[in-house]
């Protein structure tokens, strides 16, 4: 139930990329219960490719925190994160990651399935056809 709720509130980080012309990818992170980041892809917005939402919530996370591990925490965030993204998160020490829905063209599990890090669990598919319908519903319009 936790996990259905805190990724609605990824979706609604998502929901506002998508009022911005960005990709609509939305994170959040939880520590003890506590949302200590909420974020969404601003590659348009900050003229940054690497500016995804996940890259977003490590900053704010660990900046909360005054830390850079978070073992303790959550990345809730609504895509599979990529390659570049899953291996920030693995330097991280994630502690959990949960996502929406799969990216078969550019998802970490395509490319690096082993970058995150070891102790680091996942679960994946939790709110996956919101998550899914809002990045068809964003490049059906822009092509």
């Amino acid at each position: 139930m936790k996990d259905t709720a805190y990724m609605k509130m990824a979706l609604a980080e998502a929901e506002k990329a998508y009022a911005k012309g960005e990709i609509p990818i939305g994170a959040i992170v939880v520590c003890n219960d506590t949302v200590i980041a909420r974020c969404h892809n601003l590659t348009e917005t900050l003229n940054d490719v690497t500016a995804h939402a996940e890259m977003q919530a490590i900053t704010a996370a660990a900046e909360n925190i005054g830390g850079k591990y978070l073992d303790e925490c959550t990345l809730y965030v609504t895509v599979e994160p990529c390659p570049m993204c899953a291996g920030a998160l693995g330097w991280s020490h994630i502690g959990r990651i949960v996502y929406g829905a799969s990216d078969e063209k550019k998802g970490y599990n395509k490319y690096a399935p082993d970058v995150l890090h070891p102790k680091t669990k996942v679960t994946a598919g939790v709110c996956c056809e919101e998550a899914a319908t809002l990045m068809k519903k964003f490049f059906k319009e822009r092509r």
